[in-house]
């Protein structure tokens, strides 16, 4: 029994399909013309329906204003209606500009395809490259590996479970930053740590293929320049200790991380998406006595602000939005200072931050070895709205018993209720990591029993990846050293507990033996995964259910937005959401029970939280498109099984909306040539169904003020009174007066009249203007006069009286003059039938 279809799956046909089996297309909205020769034909009965492309075109200079004028600027939209049968298939349309560089130029940036679609440019016609050549584009294309039925949906590949790297993440790596690629792809990316400047540091790994990212080969060196990542031992850039990062809210892709230059400590700034770097933005000099600004510690953000502790104790600050240096910055020191023996630019501060309450937490480990004075591990607070040492922290707070203790860390505590109540750091002597706390006022705080403290002797705590659920605040340390070779522990701040469900001890032995010497975590929420790397350099995923590696977890997020799937400028393209549906997944292999699906606005809005059907189907007709043009939907799946992942076929989330036909748009300026009096365009394509064609656009370029006609007259009469020679073609000769006498007092005069059109346009509806002689224009006409071409007209007259003038001229217009432009008329030209009386009259 076939299952019912939903309601909102019963779709009215595209508009654009069935324009396109017109002969004409004549579009009224925003400037439209009409377009000739169909863009395709009605299928025969019984035959699968073809793929269709529409064309039209606008006058963005003067909207609604056809013919066009020489330099206005053409608005070109194809529109492509996919109707190829089966599975989802390759895709290309491919737009020419005809007469490219003399008819009509391209405008740079103009290219616009709809979302999953590439866009390519040619300056030859035949060869297309991935980035924007300018002016000199002859072509554009759009292409879609996977092209669906419709096309009004959008695709991301499934995560697959992340199992460990094949290739290792090299040097010594500490945590990962994921970064979801336009493409759906998530990467990634690591830095090595305490690294010196020349040598690389920066390493991406693709997660969705298992393999590196491509823009290698990795690591690449890092720089203070902005520009394309380097190779080979290029950088400038050393790196440190216990490196935190943070993403720029307001830049999508932009990653910014402590840095230690020769000159000064500050923020570096890597590009994500464009494998480059972003500059550098110091924040103090290097050096100083007694107490030297060598490394430094962070970065954690607050209030729209980066922040780091220099090996001085002092408090740095960057300005996001403005990546300029804090008013005031570098502030009074909170902690002491650690590894600041002059001369040792480079040295590495020994400890961590974390933020609380609106307040900015640091410990230090000021050791003997390196450091202008030795003292316990302390932690210190800052606060950013007085820029100063926070209340009830007017010197730093000792967190183990003398020089010998040491920690990497600084953590956040919370309440039940997950909200945040003070700051934590966990530190070793070689014996078992011994955990001290304080509220953010200052006061001391009970320790929470994490189960740091019985994991053995010689143990390393690093910064903890902190997950906040519906129901649980948790905390995820990274642990190694001792008997340890590598390991997660859980805290539920919720419970106030370890993890239940979770090991005590949570090794990988199914990563390098288990020796993975874990340094960080990053949790992505989309496939609820523990994403870890640590000192063995490879890069793995861990269940934060229940400790397992790897995380037999995957998901997606689409966000659809169905205006950016038209460049037109027209409304009413849209009709509403219909459904998401996971594709290329068998459902026996996904823990339906266990996923979840989410639909959010772009701010992160709940707006529904569907079930997944058993058919892995997400209902999304009860959302409104008018009000949430735009939404994320994100499937969260627990796999039974990771056998659809493979290298051949990707499983898929895929949501989709009813709406007319996707466009691809351009823009293009018509030439000043006069020469030019009308642009075309005309698209082609290949899919699913075959190759397809669409309809000619065909526009008339009228003339302006500097490509009218130049239309001259020249009236002669024959000197001979010889009928064959005064015809068409005859010898004449020709003059402006007739010998005296020719005529005598009256007889039959034989005109000539020479119309010449010297540009630089043609000459259309030419009529002769003869008042005198009416025959004249008569035998005329009315003609059209190309460049550079002349048309000469014979008639005749029998004079009664003499002498006589006979003046002559032309009305014209111009090719492609627009409607209601009244003609123009030439300046005059006569000649003169003479007789005897001329000697008496002068007649001339």
């Amino acid at each position: 029994m076939s299952r019912p279809v939903p309601a909102y799956r019963s779709r009215r046909p595209l508009r654009t399909a069935a324009a396109a089996m017109l002969t004409a297309l004549a579009l009224t909205a925003a400037g439209g013309v009409t377009t000739t020769s169909a863009a395709s034909k009605p299928a025969p009965e019984g035959a699968a329906a073809a793929s269709t492309l529409v064309k039209t075109a606008q006058n963005v200079t003067d909207p609604g204003r056809i013919p066009l004028d020489h330099g206005s600027t053409v608005h070109w939209t194809v529109s492509y209606a996919n109707s190829a049968p089966g599975a989802p298939a390759p895709a290309v349309v491919t737009d020419p500009i005809s007469g490219a560089g003399t008819a009509q130029t391209y405008v740079p940036g103009s290219l616009k395809v709809p979302p999953g679609w590439t866009p390519a440019w040619s300056t030859d016609g035949t060869t297309f490259v991935a980035g924007d050549p300018g002016s000199g584009t002859r072509a554009v294309r759009a292409s879609h590996p996977a092209a669906r039925p419709g096309g009004t949906a959008l695709a991301t590949n499934l995560l697959p479970p992340v199992r460990p790297t094949a290739q290792s993440t090299g040097g010594d790596g500490f945590t990962p930053v994921l970064h979801r690629t336009d493409s759906g792809d998530v990467e990634a990316w690591n830095m090595y740590h305490h690294t010196g400047p020349a040598a690389p540091q920066a390493v991406c790994s693709n997660l969705s293929t298992g393999q590196p990212c491509t823009g290698g080969p990795w690591p690449r060196p890092l720089n203070t320049t902005p520009g394309p990542l380097g190779s080979g031992n290029t950088g400038n850039i050393s790196s440190t200790l216990t490196p935190q990062y943070v993403l720029d809210p307001g830049r999508p892709g932009v990653l910014y991380y402590p840095a230690v230059t020769a000159a000064a400590l500050g923020v570096g700034c890597l590009d994500l998406g464009a494998r480059a770097n972003c500059g550098f933005f110091a924040l103090r000099t290097t050096g100083g006595t007694p107490s030297s600004a060598n490394g430094m510690a962070g970065l954690v953000a607050e209030a729209g602000n980066l922040y780091g502790v220099a090996s001085t104790g002092q408090v740095l600050c960057l300005e996001i939005a403005s990546r300029t240096p804090c008013a005031g910055q570098p502030y009074a020191p909170v902690v002491r200072p650690n590894h600041d023996l002059p001369g040792g630019t480079g040295s590495l501060y020994l400890g961590g931050m974390t933020t609380a309450g609106g307040k900015v937490f640091a410990s230090s480990s000021p050791q003997s070895s390196g450091s202008t004075l030795a003292a316990a591990p302390a932690l210190g607070c800052f606060d950013p709205a007085t820029a100063t040492i926070c209340a009830g922290w007017d010197t730093a707070h000792p967190a183990g018993p003398g020089a010998t203790h040491y920690t990497y860390n600084a953590f956040t505590s919370y309440t039940a209720s997950g909200a945040a109540n003070g700051v934590c750091t966990a530190a070793t002597n070689g014996g078992s990591p011994l955990t001290t706390c304080y509220g953010i006022d200052g006061a001391p705080l009970a320790a929470p029993a994490t189960g740091l403290g019985a994991v053995g002797n010689g143990v390393l705590v690093f910064n903890p990846e902190v997950v906040t659920t519906a129901t649980d605040t948790r905390s995820y340390f990274p642990v190694w050293g001792g008997p340890v070779p590598g390991a997660t522990l859980c805290y539920s701040w919720t419970t106030a507990q370890p993890c239940a469900g979770f090991p005590a001890t949570a090794t990988h032995p199914g990563v390098g033996g288990g020796a993975t010497r874990d340094y960080g975590y990053t949790y992505d929420a989309t496939t609820r995964c523990l994403i870890a790397l640590g000192d063995a350099g490879i890069l793995f995923s861990v269940d934060p259910g229940t400790g397992s590696t790897p995380c037999v977890h995957s998901g997606a997020a689409v966000t659809l937005k169905p205006s950016d799937f038209y460049c037109d400028g027209a409304s009413g393209h849209v009709q509403g959401y219909t459904e998401a549906r996971l594709e290329g997944l068998d459902l026996s292999h996904v823990n339906l029970a266990a996923s979840a699906a989410v639909v959010t606005d772009l701010d992160g809005t709940v707006l529904a939280t569907p079930a997944l059907t058993a058919a892995g189907t997400v209902d999304l007709s009860g959302i409104s498109a008018a009000d949430h043009p735009a939404i994320t939907v994100t499937v969260q799946l627990v796999l039974n099984s990771a056998a659809d992942f493979t290298a051949t076929n990707h499983p898929a989330l895929v949501a989709s909306y009813q709406g007319d036909a996707p466009q691809i748009c351009v823009r293009t300026v018509v030439a000043a040539d006069c020469a030019v009096t009308q642009v075309s365009d005309t698209a082609t394509a290949t899919d699913g169904s075959g190759a397809l064609t669409s309809n000619t656009v065909e526009l008339a370029v009228a003339p302006g003020a500097q490509c009218k006609p130049q239309v001259t007259v020249e009236k002669e009469i024959c000197t001979v009174s010889n009928p064959h020679a005064c015809g068409p073609g005859g010898a004449g000769p020709w003059a402006k007066k007739s010998p005296v006498g020719l005529l005598q007092l009256l007889g039959t005069a034989y005109w000539r009249i020479t119309v010449t059109n010297t540009g630089p346009v043609a000459a259309t509806g030419v009529t002769v203007n003869d008042p005198t002689t009416p025959g004249c224009r008569t035998a005329a006409g009315t003609f059209d006069l190309a460049v550079g071409a002349s048309r000469q007209v014979y008639c005749d007259s029998f004079l009664l009286a003499l002498p006589l003038k006979n003046t002559a001229s032309a009305t014209f217009s111009g090719l492609n003059a627009p409607p209601g432009t009244p003609p123009t008329t030439s300046a005059p030209s006569s000649a003169v039938a003479c007789s005897l009386l001329c000697i008496l009259t002068k007649e001339s």
